[in-house]
C-alpha cells in the first residue's frame, strides 16, 4: 500500500505524517511526503517528533513534481485548505484522496514554548489521523 502526504512546503505536517506512518506501520506501507516546493524539514517538527521517539531528522523536503509519474493507493493533503494556492495538486494516479486540514504550525507566534506547544498540538492531531488510517487498513 503506497501513501503520499502533501502540504505546502513539505516541512512540518507532511513530514510528521510520514514519520508517524513509518513508525506505526512501515512494514505494511510505502510512504512518502512532498510539497508544492521543497524547502527543508522544520527543526521544530524534528524536535517534537523526537519527543515521541520518532526520528525524522534524515527526511528530505521534496517537491510534489518528483512523484507526478507514480501511482499511490492514498494521497492525503494536510494543508489547512485545499483551495489555498499553496496546497499542492497531485498530478499522478491515486486510488483514493483524502484531505486532513491541519493548522500550519510554522506560522505559530509567541515565545518558543508557545510555538512548540502549537507544534505538539498539530503533531498529536496528525498522530490520531494516521493511527485511524493504519487501523482501517489492518490486514
Amino acid at each position: 500500500m503506497r501513501v503520499l502526504f502533501l502540504c505546502a512546503e513539505n516541512a512540518c505536517r507532511s513530514q510528521m505524517s510520514e514519520g508517524f506512518l513509518r513508525a506505526m506501520a512501515g512494514d505494511r506501507f510505502e510512504v512518502a511526503s512532498a510539497g508544492t516546493t521543497g524547502t527543508r524539514v522544520n527543526p521544530r517538527a524534528i524536535a517534537v517528533m523526537a519527543e515521541l521517539g520518532i526520528d525524522i531528522s534524515a527526511h528530505r523536503s521534496k517537491p510534489v513534481s518528483e512523484f507526478d509519474d507514480q501511482m499511490f493507493d492514498y494521497v492525503v493533503t494536510v494543508c489547512e485548505n485545499t483551495g489555498d494556492h499553496s496546497c499542492p495538486v497531485f498530478r499522478g494516479q491515486a486510488t483514493r484522496q483524502f484531505h486532513w486540514p491541519f493548522e500550519d504550525p510554522a506560522h505559530a507566534t509567541g515565545d518558543e514554548s508557545e510555538i512548540l506547544e502549537t507544534f505538539r498540538c498539530v503533531r498529536d492531531q496528525i498522530r490520531a489521523k494516521v493511527k485511524h488510517l493504519v487501523g482501517r487498513n489492518v490486514t
